[in-house]
């Protein structure tokens, strides 16, 4: 089972880094960890800091078209990658990652 962590990002070079370095690698009933960054037209370095933090994909838009349609670019690229579950997170520690386990042991249940 593969899971992809989505994260939308604007101008987040401050703190995406630690934000993909949080988020597990290893979950129990899950055989692929994969981070997904949809970078939203950023003018900062967020996507540099994403790619030397360890995101496996990074997609970029040329403008920045708000959160709705980048989350919505995030999911659909997910499927295209072969996601079996979907967990979507912010890129300003806004939730911790550290809690996806938790968030999907009901899946498992």
């Amino acid at each position: 089972m593969k899971l992809i962590v989505t994260i939308p990002a604007y101008n987040e070079e401050n703190s995406i880094g630690d934000v993909i370095r949080e988020i597990p690698r290893t979950i129990d009933g899950i055989d692929q960890v994969e981070v997904l960054v949809i970078d939203d037209g950023s003018t900062d370095k967020t996507v540099e800091v994403a790619q030397k933090a360890g995101a496996d994909h990074i997609i970029s838009q040329t403008r920045n078209l708000g959160l709705a349609k980048t989350f919505r670019n995030g999911l659909n690229a997910a499927v295209e990658f072969g996601a079996d579950i979907i967990v979507n997170t912010d890129a300003d520690f806004q939730y911790n990652g550290t809690e996806i386990p938790i968030l999907l042991q009901p899946i498992f249940d």
